[in-house]
């Protein structure tokens, strides 16, 4: 009988969040949240979405949020982003 050992790193994977703001942000701003995707809404908001790796990245991203001075409206957790597996290869075993 063999035995798989995942190790923690590969089992990991960040959790997806949508933070909410008063106003808008135009692109300018997408180096300053990277690896998020910046959406202006048509009521006035602005939606920064994507994966966000630990709370310490979590707590920066809405310490620049703050240093923006716009007022900020939600900060919701989606959940794990979820990996294509379609894009995986089947598993050999010999």
């Amino acid at each position: 009988m063999s035995v798989t050992h995942i190790s923690i790193e590969d089992a990991y994977e960040p959790d997806h969040y949508e933070i909410r703001i008063k106003g808008h942000l135009d692109s300018r701003w997408a180096n300053w949240f990277p690896g998020l995707t910046i959406t202006a809404l048509d009521n006035g908001e602005t939606l920064l979405a994507g994966p966000v790796p630990d709370q310490a990245a979590l707590h920066s991203l809405l310490r620049k949020v703050r240093d923006l001075a716009m007022p900020l409206l939600s900060v919701t957790r989606i959940g794990p982003v979820q990996e294509d597996v379609s894009d995986r290869h089947p598993l050999k075993t010999e």
